[in-house]
């Protein structure tokens, strides 16, 4: 591949993948509020919404196999991810307290940043944040950001050593 078709290739493929981290969202939003099964979620995305998503998000198409990680990877580790989040949240707060789309996002990061290693925590990071303005006006994607750097920072310390 060229190097003029590898640069062509990185923003299709962020793009899509960008797709991908808000249909996960969407889906896990989905889950929690309706008690839906993943698997027919991934399958009803995969069947009827993921144009839309990455039509909505500017992508040509959305990473289904991104997605799919994502989803059923946060069902998989979930009893994992949210006692690691719920260490990063403000003294008193709970998981289980916080807005279900706010939820959907910090799992699915959470998700990323503490399984998926070939993704730096600071796209990771970017990615959610730019999910959560995209969902909230007010202090939530503060909030966001704030979990995510503690969580990346306590996770993968080698990203966030200083040079010297």
């Amino acid at each position: 591949m060229s190097e003029q078709a590898t640069r062509k290739a990185r923003p299709a493929r962020s793009a899509s993948r960008t797709a991908a981290r808000l249909a996960a969202v969407q889906a896990l939003y989905q889950m929690d509020m309706a008690a839906t099964d993943a698997n027919l979620v991934v399958r009803e995305f995969l069947d009827h919404r993921l144009g839309d998503v990455a039509e909505k998000s500017g992508a040509e198409e959305t990473d289904f196999a991104y997605f799919k990680d994502i989803v059923l990877g946060v069902v998989k580790e979930q009893l994992k991810i949210d006692p690691v989040l719920d260490e990063h949240l403000a003294e008193g707060w709970h998981l289980s307290r916080i807005d279900s789309i706010l939820r959907a996002i910090l799992r699915s990061a959470a998700y990323e940043i503490t399984q998926r290693d070939d993704v730096p925590a600071k796209v990771v990071i970017n990615e959610y944040l730019n999910i959560a303005h995209a969902f909230f006006d007010a202090d939530e994607p503060k909030v966001v950001n704030g979990i995510l750097d503690r969580l990346a920072r306590a996770q993968r310390r080698n990203e966030f050593a200083q040079v010297k």
